[in-house]
């Protein structure tokens, strides 16, 4: 599995990922400069997007079987 993770790596070299990442066992990684400079406020406040959306009750239900085969290319 592939997860993409935001860092911003500094003059030293030094990486630092702007959210927390815990593994049960070492990962290695492959990193990928961009040429931008990173913005002045590294980190985003929590809850930029509040009252623009509403999570449903059922947001971890389980999906119709028609759409999982779907997924799953059967």
């Amino acid at each position: 599995m592939i997860r993409t993770y935001e860092a911003i790596i500094n003059e030293s070299g030094d990486v630092e990922l702007l959210e927390p990442v815990k593994f049960a066992r070492a990962r290695r990684a492959l990193v990928t400069i961009l040429e931008d400079a990173p913005a002045e406020s590294q980190r985003r406040p929590y809850g930029l997007a509040q009252g623009q959306f509403v999570v449903p009750d059922d947001f971890d239900a389980p999906l119709p079987e028609e759409l999982l085969r779907e997924f799953e290319g059967a």
